[in-house]
């Protein structure tokens, strides 16, 4: 004879295993969904400036200001296990002012933003509203009163319909959310820059998915267009050769 707590625990064992199995096959069952998402991204406006890029920074240093235009349709990234989706925008640049092939290049985000997967239709929010509805006014306390309902917008519709297909972007003149700054305090006039896109897919449960031009494991299909490389302009109000500096 079985004590309660021998069949307490022999319920947990059961139930906890079955979570793990079905955990198990929801991570693995997004291998074979589709995941070819697309993104481009353009140059709108770059500027090099000196001053303190941040109000901690100890020292005037020079640093660039970008904005960008995005297209990006990442809507096949988003599946049952999908609980929300990182985008950023990278720049490449030289990490020498001299021309040297064997530097690697460095690397800076300049915008990033964080895309919710669209409430599931048995989550526990849309739950609790849809029984809020169907109970009466003096359960809930709230009166119902026939109020004239306005007519929706077009923003106001063309807003619901992006909600609706979380992943679909268009920005155009986006200002970069960080300026881009070297450890040598020198970015002027640095050539071979190049924007990018890239992605991290953050399930309900298993492993980050990353964008195919990471080059991180595991990653997603996709395409990605870069900018066209282009360089940093000379610092602004640069001065003249030999020119004193004014106190």
């Amino acid at each position: 004879m079985h004590s309660s707590l021998n069949r307490l625990q022999a319920v947990f064992g059961f139930f906890t295993t079955v979570a793990l199995v079905v955990a198990c096959l929801a991570a693995v069952s997004v291998v074979v969904f589709p995941s070819d998402a697309t993104a481009s991204v353009s140059l709108k406006n770059v500027q090099v400036t000196k001053g303190r890029p941040h109000y901690y920074s100890t020292k005037r240093e020079e640093y660039a200001q970008l904005r960008f235009d995005l297209d990006a349709d990442l809507t096949p990234l988003f599946n049952w296990n999908t609980k929300q989706l990182f985008v950023y925008v990278y720049a490449t640049y030289s990490s020498s002012d001299k021309t040297n092939t064997l530097v690697r290049p460095s690397e800076a985000i300049i915008w990033d933003s964080i895309i919710d997967a669209s409430p599931s239709p048995y989550s526990w929010d849309v739950l609790k509203e849809k029984a809020l509805s169907v109970l009466p006014a003096s359960v809930t306390g709230k009166s119902k009163r026939t109020t004239k309902k306005a007519k929706p917008s077009k923003k106001n519709v063309k807003k619901k319909e992006e909600e609706a297909q979380p992943g679909v972007m268009r920005l155009r003149g986006q200002k970069a959310k960080y300026q881009i700054n070297d450890i040598t305090g020198r970015l002027a006039e640095r050539g071979n820059v190049t924007l990018s896109v890239g992605w991290n897919v953050q399930p309900w449960v298993g492993a980050l998915w990353w964008a195919p031009a990471t080059g991180a494991v595991p990653r997603t299909e996709g395409t990605i267009v870069s900018s066209e490389a282009f360089d940093f302009p000379a610092l602004k109000g640069k001065k003249v050769e030999g020119q004193q500096e004014s106190v």
